[in-house]
């Protein structure tokens, strides 16, 4: 395990390179850089004053230089300054981060809630109308897009009941009733539009498992079905979908961009947005990069979850 363990913490460092270069190389090929809105904002603003800010940003050196510098800074664990608040990317992250870390949480919680019973339901109902129901439901949230779901609950309601979700963030731990009122809204959307596909997998896998012999050796023996649900089918047939979920980790991140800016959550998501618009490449290069560390560690756990799951896998 311990072997295992280290080839894939290893395994991350030339992905992480790759993704990184990816992110560098291709936020500075769109058009309009961050001197040029710069520059807009100064209607006398001449070539000198343009060399000029380029020289104090750093922008005015060979492109791989400036990588080397940004991945020289991230080994002492410097992510660099916003380009237009000159204010460390690290503190903004710091703040920004665990909102979206609790508005992702969240969203899995209710994903997994709603997907896996109802999963189960349906494998173990097969083809009566409950089972109807579930899998059309799974269609439905796969055809409806969350940000989508989202402008109508922000519209709606406040035209018909004179009522809208709050907007107003507050943190947990100042006052956990007032947080979790703005957070439970796009958490509940982000979790359904994620349950769909999670859903569908527990069914298939649990009907697969179902139909095995030692299934039916456990029912022969006289075991509940209770317990030939939950100590042999259950265990084995959540294995696809443990990898279905930590294949959903990117589809999380990115839903919660769009809700974030719909319902005002002042999470990365919002962060992100905002430094795309601005192009302030320090703030967009350190949130990919933190966003592509927690993907390939949320694939590493799923990894490690296989041998919980199954006794029968080895490393």
């Amino acid at each position: 395990m311990q072997a295992f363990i280290i080839r894939r913490v290893l395994a991350l460092i030339p992905t992480l390179i790759f993704a990184s270069l990816i992110v560098f190389v291709s936020m500075r090929l769109i058009p309009g850089d961050v001197i040029d809105q710069m520059m807009a904002q100064n209607d006398v603003a001449t070539s000198a004053d343009r060399a000029r800010v380029e020289a104090s940003l750093g922008l005015d050196q060979p492109m791989y230089i400036q990588y080397f510098r940004w991945v020289g800074g991230i080994l002492r664990g410097d992510l660099g300054n916003s380009l237009w608040q000159n204010t460390p990317v690290t503190r903004q992250l710091a703040e920004t981060l665990p909102i979206t870390f609790e508005l992702g949480l969240l969203a899995l919680i209710v994903a997994l809630t709603v997907a896996i019973p109802i999963g189960i339901y349906s494998a173990m109902r097969q083809d009566t109308a409950g089972d109807y129901i579930a899998r059309s439901f799974s269609l439905l949230m796969l055809a409806i897009p969350s940000f989508w779901l989202g402008t109508l609950v922000m519209v709606f309601p406040s035209v018909w009941w004179r009522w809208s979700p709050p907007l107003e963030y507050t943190p947990f731990f100042e006052n956990p009733i007032a947080n979790l009122s703005h957070m439970i809204v796009p958490a509940i959307l982000l979790g359904l539009a994620l349950s769909a596909v999670t859903m569908r997998m527990t069914r298939t896998m649990m009907l697969e498992v179902l139909r095995q012999d030692y299934i039916r050796t456990a029912r022969a023996k006289g075991l509940a079905e209770n317990l030939v649900i939950a100590r042999h089918a259950l265990r084995n047939g959540l294995i696809p979908v443990v990898t279905l979920i930590g294949l959903q980790a990117p589809l999380l991140i990115g839903g919660a961009v769009i809700l974030e800016q719909i319902f005002v959550v002042p999470g990365m998501g919002l962060l992100l947005l905002e430094a795309v618009f601005a192009r302030d490449y320090p703030v967009i290069s350190g949130i990919f990069l933190v966003t592509g560390v927690a993907i390939l560690l949320i694939n590493l756990l799923v990894d490690l979850t296989y041998g919980f799951l199954d006794p029968k896998v080895r490393y």
